[in-house]
């Protein structure tokens, strides 16, 4: 809250002359609204003890009159605990607006990434998911927000699944496509890239093969070849891949991408700068490839282009990062990947920065771990033994399916992303599709249904408690409200830092603990019949409105009923 920490700077500018910047934190709540740790921190400029600088602050504060602080307390070796009045804790929730800290900046947000060809793993859905929840709060600021999905539609992935495809088919002979049911297609490429993925693996000659077909790929997009056989299997499969996608991110209820950027769009200019910058001594050859060492970085060295000649990920990722620079000219461009990718990217940035070291400067990497289902298997799509986007899916329907009452779809959809939104990102991720749909516990259906619940409430009063936005009027708040209320009252500063910091799980934290919170109040307040009905019904009104926000952040529906 800037106007506290405005309060006490300035009563440390009247004591000791000395210009600081404030921490606040939230102790509990028996300890007050907020502590600050200030005299802690100027003690050794002040050569005074710090519990002496606190009761100094604490006496000032106290004595000038003011509509903030109610109670100051001083405690331990020198904290000083705050407790706000009951007029400022209204206020904080009826100015809920949060702060436009990214106005006017045009950010890149880069997430899901599945490749053509390849089965979608539960990695990619996660990606989508969690990059869905980070674009919405980076927009909630302000920003211009451009949603990007960039995917390897050319490479040696697209060649195994291209060689098993052909040598399925028999022949280089599109027309024998149509024999693949238009619902059975993306399972039928998956099964195709599993088959090229193995017999890359296990048969030299298959090998060989494959090596060959990526470079006739390449070819096709050099050539903007439309007419051959083999041009025409690839782009009919493709094209395949691309509308099981947008049919995915349709089903998952995600916002919609502002541009798909295949790999075959950037592999070219990727190619020609690192041979550029070969050139400027930025990458080296090596054994008839060309690398960038980064060694004297405390990083490793990485292939850039290959003996064949053909671009790698990492000289693709040259070009897209360029092509973004060149599109967008962005204030910020955050990019989501799994953990895996870490050094890979720690590289490619590092051959950027020395050419182009404004987009590196701007550029923000973040990484998750692994996705699994219960019982800990991991993905490995070479051999096909992944967990899938829609084995994920599947169990959370298998799940609601097994429930005493009926669940609803939305709430499927909520199981999934709240479980996903609810992990710090950077950990591995456990899936439990049971825990995950439960109507008790720490999910997105029992959110959905604490919603439902006070829409219930309100449902049976006056319709002037059910208009969302209406300021709360200022009262005296006995102990049950202002526990409510203080929760209420931290939702933009979460809000704040889930956006600062990029952190989803902040959000699934709060609204966890406001309905928590909830249950405790209208177990122990009674609302109907009450002196204080008007304010209570209003009250669960802002309560109900956060709830909905915050799920709406998290790409959940909020009903209201269940």
């Amino acid at each position: 809250m800037n106007k506290l920490k405005q309060l006490i700077s300035g009563a440390v500018k009247d004591i000791y002359d000395l210009q600081v910047e404030v921490d606040l934190s939230r102790p509990d709540k028996q300890f007050g609204d907020f502590s600050s740790n200030i005299a802690l921190q100027i003690s050794k400029q002040t050569a005074k003890p710090p519990r002496e600088i606190a009761k100094s602050i604490a006496e000032l504060l106290s004595n000038n009159k003011n509509d903030l602080v109610s109670k100051i307390e001083v405690a331990g070796p020198g904290f000083i605990n705050i407790f706000l009045t009951d007029k400022v804790l209204i206020e904080e929730i009826n100015n809920s607006k949060l702060d436009q800290t990214n106005s006017g900046k045009k950010i890149l947000v880069e997430y899901s990434d599945p490749n053509p060809f390849k089965p979608l793993h539960a990695g990619h859905l996660y990606s989508t998911v969690v990059g869905d929840v980070v674009a919405r709060l980076i927009e909630r600021s302000g920003a211009e927000v451009i949603r990007l999905n960039y995917g390897g539609d050319v490479g040696l992935h697209a060649a195994k699944a291209m060689w098993s495809i052909i040598n399925y088919l028999g022949a280089e002979d599109s027309s024998k496509l149509a024999e693949v049911s238009p619902d059975q297609r993306a399972e039928w490429l998956g099964e195709r890239y599993v088959e090229g993925s193995t017999a890359y693996e296990d048969d030299q000659s298959a090998h060989q093969e494959i090596v060959e077909v990526n470079k006739k790929i390449y070819q096709v997009h050099e050539d903007q070849d439309k007419q051959s056989e083999f041009a025409k299997i690839y782009w009919e499969c493709r094209s395949w891949s691309y509308d099981y996608l947008k049919q995915l991110y349709s089903e998952l209820k995600v916002e919609e991408f502002d541009r798909f950027i295949p790999e075959s769009e950037v592999f070219s200019s990727g190619l020609k700068e690192v041979e550029t910058q070969l050139q400027n001594g930025v990458y080296q050859k090596s054994d008839g490839a060309v690398v960038f060492k980064g060694e004297d970085q405390d990083l490793h060295t990485r292939v850039f282009i290959n003996s064949a000649g053909l671009p790698t990920y990492e000289a693709k990722e040259i070009g897209l990062m360029l092509l973004k620079w060149q599109d967008y000219q962005f204030d910020r461009s955050i990019i989501i990947t799994a953990n895996e990718q870490s050094q890979y990217m720690q590289v490619v940035l590092a051959s950027l920065a020395k050419f182009q070291p404004e987009i590196v400067k701007r550029t923000t990497h973040l990484t998750h771990g692994f996705v699994k289902l219960t019982g800990g298997v991991k993905m490995s799509s070479r051999k096909g033994s992944i967990v899938s986007a829609n084995d994920i899916i599947a169990s959370a329907q298998l799940a609601a399916s097994k429930q005493a009452n009926e669940v609803q779809s939305s709430s499927v959809l909520a199981a999934i992303k709240y479980a996903f939104a609810k992990y710090k990102m950077g950990g591995d991720v456990i899936y439990d599709p049971e825990k995950s749909i439960a109507l008790e516990g720490n999910s997105g259906p029992y959110i959905q249904y604490a919603h439902a619940r006070a829409t219930s409430i309100l449902s049976k009063h006056s319709d002037n408690h059910q208009q969302s936005n209406a300021e709360l009027p200022a009262v005296d708040l006995d102990s049950g409200e202002r526990d409510l209320v203080v929760k209420m009252s931290e939702y933009r500063e979460v809000l704040e830092t889930a956006t600062r910091e990029l952190a989803p799980h902040l959000i699934t934290l709060y609204i966890y603990e406001l309905a928590q919170e909830f249950n405790r109040f209208y177990e122990n307040t009674p609302v109907l019949g009450s002196k204080k009905e008007e304010f209570r019904l209003s009250l669960i009104r802002k309560y109900a409105d956060i709830l909905k926000d915050g799920l709406g952040l998290l790409g959940i529906e909020a009903p209201e009923k269940m």
